[in-house]
């Protein structure tokens, strides 16, 4: 698999690089040089294979032969241990519940395979390898799960202070090991703003090996389009084939996997980007300015991203054509208050409790479905979260409904270890350099 920089095509690089350097130093994003079309045989029989399956079949079109079959399998089973089922709420509506994994978001598709691919590539007595990652939300646990107890690496996770719930922060701050975690006085975005810097740092990459463990690593976005594949092998399954998806989104990386999903050959009709107040794409498609602002805080913290790095990505795959990206992804934003009605919406209609950002995707479908109405279509809207980890969301009678699995009720034993700091690179390049 050969890749390049989005902010320069002439270069070149494989598979392993990109994964360890994360980020090119010109500041753009790794893509492959060529999208493989898997064969149609597979695609329209998607309904005869396992999640394992799809994902080993997905994987190896993209990598070729930067890993042998047999290691690659070992892998995904491994990284893929657990389900991503459709849960059905009537005739024409499916919710891709992806909160299954041991951090209760989405986000442990990318982190498991990717932490299992960094400790495959990683080579006894080389230098450690120091991962930096930004977190909204769920990011940080799943990397932090995903990473614990893996040799020569060391994670560092910064999040932003009085932002995350409280479970979602001591999946962050509980791990110990090699894991720590840095609370930023600031946004998600200055967390993110502060690992792009340290990539670019020179000092600090003579004198570390930084890597990241955010969506614009390229490993976490492989394994985020196993989930679109195995919705559609369910859909198959029910003799479903007309598949909307509506995706929530915020750094715009779950999107971005469903998109070259499509490159590589899944049959979708459309997409949905589903944002919060955090609106910067919306205003894009509606008017070609692109324009990052601010993220601001809103209940579906996760999303609470005001420049989305992965935009870069998903204009690449369409030869930065804004109108074919406009043809293909709809988007639409929310506020808080349709987002919590939409909580009690869903529940009273279907009995179902939603996270704050499922609760999102949702919405998108209802507005998509009264503007572009089909009787042909199935919609697919992700559930990127379980429910249990923003219990301030919900009132008394729908936090009764949610189940707490085991894993919440242990970790709120435990305690947070966090060091605080300001959002500032001096501050965190030090911090880097200083610290053992």
């Amino acid at each position: 698999m050969k890749l390049y920089s989005t902010n320069n095509h002439d270069l070149k690089i494989d598979f392993q690089t990109a994964v360890f350097n994360s980020m090119p130093q010109d500041k753009g994003l790794y893509m492959p040089v060529e999208i493989p079309v898997l064969d149609q045989d597979f695609i329209q029989h998607l309904d005869q294979y396992t999640l394992p399956e799809i994902a080993y079949k997905v994987a190896s079109a993209l990598l070729q032969d930067d890993i042998p079959a047999a290691d690659l399998k070992a892998i995904i089973d491994d990284a893929i241990n657990f389900e991503a089922p459709l849960h059905q709420l009537n005739e024409k509506t499916y919710v891709l519940e992806l909160f299954h994994g041991p951090s209760l978001a989405f986000k442990d598709f990318g982190a498991r395979f990717m932490s299992r691919i960094m400790a495959y590539f990683l080579k006894d007595n080389e230098q450690l390898l120091d991962v930096l990652v930004a977190t909204s939300g769920d990011t940080g646990g799943a990397v932090a799960l995903g990473f614990l107890g893996v040799p020569n690496t060391r994670v560092t996770i910064l999040y932003p202070k009085g932002k995350v719930s409280e479970i979602q922060e001591l999946q962050l701050c509980s791990n110990g090991h090699n894991i720590r975690a840095i609370e930023i006085d600031g946004t998600f975005d200055d967390c993110q703003h502060l690992v792009k810097q340290a990539f670019a740092d020179e000092e600090l990459n003579s004198k570390m090996r930084l890597t990241s463990a955010n969506s614009i690593n390229i490993a976490r976005l492989i394994p985020q389009t196993f989930y679109y594949f195995n919705s559609l092998a369910q859909l198959f399954r029910a003799g479903k084939r007309e598949v909307v998806f509506s995706v929530p989104s915020g750094n715009f990386g779950n999107i971005g996997a469903g998109l070259l999903a499509y490159r590589m050959g899944l049959p979708v009709k459309q997409f949905i980007a589903a944002t919060n107040a955090n609106d910067t794409v919306p205003r894009f498609l509606e008017t070609g300015v692109y324009q990052t602002r601010p993220s601001v805080q809103t209940y579906a913290n996760a999303m609470d991203v005001g420049a989305p790095s992965n935009w870069v990505r998903i204009m690449a795959l369409f030869n930065d054509q804004r109108e074919q990206v406009k043809e293909l992804v709809k988007s639409y934003r929310y506020t808080d208050e349709q987002t919590v009605q939409a909580i009690a919406d869903i529940f009273q209609k279907f009995n179902y409790v939603a996270c704050p950002h499922t609760a999102i995707a949702w919405l998108a479908v209802q507005e998509y479905q009264q503007q572009h109405f089909s009787a042909e279509d199935t919609f697919v809207f992700l559930s990127t979260a379980h429910p249990c980890k923003f219990p301030d969301i919900f009132d008394a009678e729908l936090a009764a409904q949610i189940r707490i699995p085991e894993q919440v009720n242990e970790l709120k034993k435990k305690e947070k270890t966090a060091t605080a700091m300001q959002a500032d690179f001096a501050a965190f390049k030090t911090f880097l350099l200083t610290s053992n």
